[in-house]
Parts: C-alpha cells; structure tokens; sequence
C-alpha cells in the first residue's frame, strides 16, 4: 500500500472519531466504544481515577494502548511534544506535571482532531499547550527545541517509522528523553 493511501486512511478513519460520527471499533466516539468504556480502558492501560478527572471531558476518547505520562519522569518547566495527540488527552496531563512555566505541543495530521483539542484546551484551565497541525513525519517544531517526546499507540500508524525517529531525534534538545507507548508486530 503506498504511504500517501495509508495516511489518507488514517486521516479519514480519525476524523470521523473525532466528530463523533465513528470510531475504529465502535459506532461511539471512541476507539472502543462510549465514554465510560474509554473510561474503564483507560485505566486498565495504566492511567489513575485521578488522571481521568484531571482532563477536559470529551479529551480522552479511548485511543491509547498505555500511559507514556506514567514512565516520562516530567519536571516543571519542560518542554513536552506529543505526537498524534488527538483530542489532547496526554497533553493536558502533560501540563499538570510541567506547570505553567512549561509547555506542551501537541502534533496531529487531522485538522479534526486538532479542533477538538483546541476547543478542549478552550474549556478548561490550560494556557500552556498548544496544537498543531502536521505529520510526524514533517514535524512543525524547530530543531533541539523539546525536552521530551511522548507518543500513544500513534507511531504504529506511519507508513515511515524511521523518518519519523529522524524527526524526533531532530526536534529533541542534546539529552532529551522519549516516552512511546505503542503496539509492535
């Protein structure tokens, strides 16, 4: 399949999730199902009942396979890129742990999702994340720029893993960290 099909796919399958029209797995807003599934599969992928209240409601739609948060080690003040961010979930609990005097960039291909992150992060209390619209395999970021990477079950879906290590490497200030939370096969 050429790459070019493989993303519009992607992109296609994730803007119906993110209007609520469909889901990879379910005919609800979630990869697996309504709310309160996402719910229950987030903590049984590794988020806490008090991670899951920290969050805009409508930012956590079911679509990880772990918690990168969990094992990031984030420190006040860092700068935190996410990739494939969706509906913002990790982002916002990213800007818990790195405070106001941090940041966090979230990075989606689809402009849906996008939107619903921008209006989530609207609706809450976040002035320290921000959304943009790329491909990880592009990233709209500067060079050494980002303290730590963290993804959630997003790099699996680039038909070119080794352009998108390219690009984090690119982005990730000398010593920075990266946090993958994903499926191989």
């Amino acid at each position: 399949m050429k790459d070019e099909t493989i993303k519009k796919a992607v992109r296609e399958g994730y803007a119906r999730i993110a209007k609520g029209d469909n889901s990879c797995c379910a005919p609800v807003n979630s990869c697996c199902g309504n709310r309160r599934l996402a719910q229950t599969i987030s903590k049984r992928i590794g988020y806490s009942e008090k991670e899951l209240k920290e969050v805009p409601e409508g930012a956590n739609l079911g679509l990880g396979c772990g918690n990168p948060i969990a094992f990031s080690s984030l420190k006040e003040g860092e700068t935190v890129l996410d990739l494939g961010s969706g509906a913002g979930f990790d982002c916002f609990l990213a800007a818990n742990e790195v405070g106001n005097k941090g940041k966090v960039i979230g990075v989606d291909m689809t402009a849906e999702m996008i939107e619903r992150a921008r209006e989530n992060g609207r609706k809450s209390k976040y002035k320290n994340v921000e959304f943009r619209l790329g491909e990880i395999e592009n990233l709209p970021v500067t060079d050494n720029s980002i303290d730590i990477v963290i993804s959630n079950c997003v790099i699996n879906l680039s038909p070119d893993k080794r352009k998108v290590f390219l690009e984090v490497f690119r982005v990730l200030k000398p010593g920075g960290r990266l946090m993958i939370s994903d499926m191989v096969l």
